[in-house]
């Protein structure tokens, strides 16, 4: 048995509402299941933490402790068809992060007409990079390649940012430092199914907002800025039922390998940071797309190495302080009047052939109610928006 500490973030997706990372994959061809074992087995040897379950050691703190039923691998047969509308609970049940429970499964269906692969992992072992750096990996070494660059498990290398503090932390201290929100524990949604919502746009409408704004403000934007202003300004006024002019707030994660100079690239694990923008509901209706992605864009370049390192100092401190429970009251986006959106549009498509070909179509899981996932499609991008419970 190996034992790894959770960083600060990681504890932000444990308990209630922890929001696991969940993919569904379909392919048109059967998919091996020796094969997937025996580079399943391999590929572990590089990445023993995703065989964990999740020990509680003390009041505040957590470990990561390998298992031989910390990762589970399913295989099945049926008859149903893949179907881009179905729920992914069809293909796999997203992992909890609770104590001894597995923190990563995998199921195999083979149907007629090929392979649905899915993949659960606990947000507080991988963020999208690692989730797929795993998922690429693996697929390599099924094709009988090796492993490009071996990964970093080393959770030492926070231990030089986390300075203890006696400050009691608000919920503005909480927001102004890691953009998120700090009140009532989180709660998993009962009411039913989720009600979600796929929209297409096109890389022409993409480039007509992009060359519309930079053209009048002389300023460089990404398209994620603008699909961002976009979700912002057309979902949130219609989930907000107040009259008293609410500030709405959209966030947004941030990969700080790319922020702390001394960080490892090929870090396993989480190292998402995030940052919020703000506009009150009166004046979101009236500001066009471009200036709001302008705030979109000013958030995410506040995000350097004093920011990261003050998140992390923020919530380990927070945490210390009342306790393993308090990261249950910690929410991604402001539960009333706020969206989160994750942009996917990167995923490693072409990396993920097993020896059957790529895959041609996925499923992704939407666990925060409230938010958007901006994933690619062939002529521009997808998103998925999980509508907050009316």
């Amino acid at each position: 048995m190996k034992a790894f500490p959770l960083s600060p973030v990681d504890y932000i997706f444990t308990g209630v509402g922890s929001q696991p990372i969940t993919f569904c994959f379909y392919y048109n061809k059967n998919l091996d299941p020796d094969l997937l074992r025996k580079g399943l087995n391999e590929t572990l040897n590089y990445f023993p933490i995703l065989r964990s379950k999740l020990v509680k050691i003390s009041k505040t703190d957590y470990e990561f402790h390998t298992s031989d039923d910390g990762l589970t691998f399913q295989v099945s047969d049926s008859n149903v068809a893949f179907e881009k509308s179905k729920s992914i609970e069809k293909y796999i049940m997203p992992v909890r992060t609770i104590e001894e429970k597995p923190l990563t499964k995998i199921t195999l269906t083979q149907t007629p007409k090929g392979s649905f692969l899915a993949v659960s992992v606990s947000h507080a072992l991988v963020d999208g990079f690692s989730f797929f750096y795993f998922f690429s990996s693996w697929a390599r070494i099924c094709r009988g390649e090796s492993i490009i660059i071996k990964p970093s498990l080393e959770r030492t290398v926070f231990s030089s940012y986390l300075k203890s503090s006696k400050k009691t932390f608000t919920s503005n201290d909480i927001y102004s430092n890691c953009g998120l929100f700090y009140g009532n524990k989180r709660s998993n949604w009962q009411g039913g199914p989720i009600n979600e919502e796929r929209i297409l746009i096109s890389k022409d409408t993409i480039r007509d907002y992009l060359k519309e704004v930079e053209n009048e403000r002389d300023i460089s934007l990404s398209e994620n800025d603008i699909l961002t202003a976009l979700l912002w300004k057309n979902y949130i006024p219609s989930w907000i039922k107040e009259n008293d002019n609410p500030v709405t707030y959209v966030t947004c994660p941030f990969d700080f390998r790319r922020a702390l100079s001394d960080f490892p690239n090929n870090y396993f694990g989480c190292s998402i940071c995030f940052t919020t923008a703000s506009i009150d509901l009166s004046s979101l209706s009236k500001v066009s797309i471009g200036d709001l992605a302008i705030l979109v864009r000013n958030s995410v370049n506040k995000v350097r190495s004093d920011y990261v390192v003050r998140s992390l100092q923020t919530l380990e401190s927070l945490r210390k302080q009342k306790g393993l429970e308090v990261m249950e009251e910690i929410h991604l986006r402001h539960p009333n009047h706020g969206m989160i959106v994750t942009n996917l549009t990167r995923l490693p498509i072409r990396e993920l052939d097993f020896g059957a070909g790529i895959p041609v179509d996925f499923l992704t899981y939407v666990d925060v109610l409230g938010g958007a996932a901006i994933l690619p499609a062939v002529k521009g991008v997808e998103i998925l928006v999980a509508h907050p419970p009316k």
